[in-house]
């Protein structure tokens, strides 16, 4: 057996609608094909690609019909589904930083980041609404420029 590649990520959210902007207009993931669930949800991609599965699954909670959901992936406490639990954060590589410093300043999202030595990653965290930590890896050389150029955050 061998492990090729992450095929996906899911999260359980109340609110759909709050997690479809974080993903689609703040990372620019695209929403796709979905099976017909017994529940509500998102699958997304990446930009121009819709092979496979997605990368991230949104699994909706209807509040006024839960048992689709729990049916088909049981039962969970909605006190357990915030934040990142055991699992610290989902990362990207991604490209474009000029272009997310501009997006996030835009929004007024918080953020951190900071450049990995000898990787030459450059890597910025933020949350999702469901506070979920992503994490985005640009190539180093791209901050690198933004800070000669004068125009980091």
């Amino acid at each position: 057996m061998t492990i090729r590649k992450l095929g996906h990520y899911s999260i359980r959210t109340a609110d759909l609608e709050s997690s479809r902007h974080f993903y689609t207009d703040v990372l620019g993931l695209t929403e796709g094909f979905r099976p017909p669930f017994p529940f509500p949800g998102i699958w997304l991609y990446l930009p121009g690609d819709q092979s496979d599965y997605g990368v991230v699954h949104i699994i909706g909670i209807d509040p006024h019909d839960q048992q689709g959901l729990v049916d088909y992936l049981g039962d969970r406490d909605p006190a357990s589904l915030a934040g990142t639990g055991t699992l610290d954060h989902v990362a990207f590589m991604a490209t474009g930083l000029r272009g997310m410093h501009k997006k996030l300043a835009e929004l007024k999202l918080p953020f951190t980041e900071r450049t990995v030595p000898s990787l030459g990653l450059h890597q910025v965290f933020l949350t999702d609404p469901s506070g979920v930590t992503v994490e985005l890896n640009y190539p180093a050389e791209e901050a690198q420029s933004l800070a000669v150029a004068g125009t980091t955050h």
